[in-house]
């Protein structure tokens, strides 16, 4: 507790008050926790509290990425030092070395599943005595393709051992996964709550074909005024696609999903954050974890699937006292999905501005974009496209 509260931590989050006392008493846990949570002591103080130092790798955690492993390493440092055990990050990119001298003292490792099975089959480390395996961003793992590597190494564990499965959805795959590691866990769920103090104008553009939704998307990349822009979509192949579909448009994108190489992810997000690029295309998996200043705009290209997806996506932009803008495409078979989502995060109205025909947005703060007679603006480029079709409807052609 000293150690927490020389860095300022006082008072638990609530998923750490929903799941220590869980996991101090040996449970396993299915845990549904968004991103930056507070999840990682939420698995680290048990850890820390249950493992005692010299005894080999007591405790293993699984991450995909090694920013999450380091990011991992980094938070539970100190704590580790207070009670004498050795913490190592084992990941890829690196030499082999310093990463082998650490592991074969380290008490706690944090790896990604390839690092980790390279220095396993070097002899390196090894886990018939790990008794606390977490696997933090599970669903991650999975779409990163990392489910086969991550069967083999849990294989390694003692069967008695206790699991802490942490992941942003525990429906689907994930579900099947979390059920195949775990016996008789408990499950706790933390909800993502839209941020009440964040400046960020909500606007649903209600599109007829999935043509129209590109232009819609076009229109928005050419405006001058916005800054960086994070484009969800729902599948990797779309991510794809649709970079390539806005190179015709010369308009210059990157994509981050799951089937790149983690190089190929990391040079994407470093064009990102340094403005070579300043759109950035990506799935919900992928783009977890990313926190990029300067992200203006929000589009969900694809709608999100559910509350949750909406929420954790339309959160990159409007952070640090900037005004940000979240803007979904919403297709007509999605209207009533979409109206549910809205309705539930308190944004019915701004979902219902549009359902006249034209492009419109209005802030949580109540910041519309409003004309000086106090009508909706609909100069955007939608409700000028619609204007001229249906202008072109009604026309009639003058006698020869």
């Amino acid at each position: 507790m000293a150690a927490l509260a020389t860095r300022g931590i006082n008072a638990p989050f609530p998923v750490q008050e929903m799941v220590v006392s869980d996991a101090l008493d040996g449970h396993d846990l299915l845990v549904q926790s968004p991103t930056g949570s507070g999840k990682t002591l939420a698995f680290g103080i048990p850890i820390v509290d249950l493992v005692e130092p010299g005894k080999g790798v007591s405790a293993l955690v699984l991450a995909p990425t090694r920013e999450l492993a380091s990011q991992i390493v980094d938070e539970l440092d100190s704590i580790c030092r207070a009670r004498k055990l050795n913490i190592a990050a084992v990941y890829g990119g690196v030499g082999f070395g310093p990463q082998s001298s650490a592991a074969r003292r380290a008490d706690i490792v944090v790896a990604t599943p390839g690092r980790l099975e390279d220095l396993i089959s070097r002899g390196t480390i090894k886990l018939d005595r790990v008794r606390i395996l977490v696997l933090d961003e599970a669903d991650r793992m999975l779409d990163m393709g990392f489910k086969p590597a991550v069967s083999r190494i849990v294989g390694q564990t003692p069967r008695d051992r206790q699991t802490l499965f942490f992941s942003a959805t525990l429906e689907g795959a994930t579900g099947e996964l979390a059920a195949a590691y775990t016996s008789e866990p408990r499950r706790h769920t933390q909800k993502p709550a839209v941020d009440s103090k964040a400046d960020i104008e909500h606007s649903f553009v209600h599109v007829d074909s999935p043509a129209e939704k590109l232009d819609q998307l076009v229109g928005r990349l050419r405006d001058s005024e916005r800054g960086r822009t994070l484009v969800f979509v729902r599948t990797k192949r779309g991510a794809d696609r649709l970079v390539k579909r806005l190179r015709k448009q010369s308009l210059e994108s990157v994509a981050m999903h799951g089937d790149k190489s983690q190089s190929q992810r990391e040079r994407a997000l470093a064009r990102f954050e340094r403005g070579d690029v300043d759109t950035l295309i990506a799935t919900d998996v992928a783009a977890r974890g990313i926190d990029v200043a300067g992200v203006t705009h929000v589009i969900n290209f694809d709608a999100p699937g559910d509350q949750d997806a909406y929420v954790h996506r339309i959160g990159r932009t409007g952070r640090a006292g900037s005004r940000g803008n979240g803007v979904s495409f919403v297709l007509g078979d999605q209207t009533a999905e979409m109206r549910r989502i809205a309705r539930d995060l308190g944004l019915s109205r701004e979902f219902d501005l549009d359902r006249g025909g034209s492009t419109t947005a209005a802030s949580t703060g109540a910041n519309a974009k409003m004309t000086a007679d106090g009508e909706q603006n609909s100069s955007t480029p939608s409700a000028q496209k619609r204007r001229r079709r249906n202008r072109n409807r009604n026309r009639t052609k003058a006698p020869a």
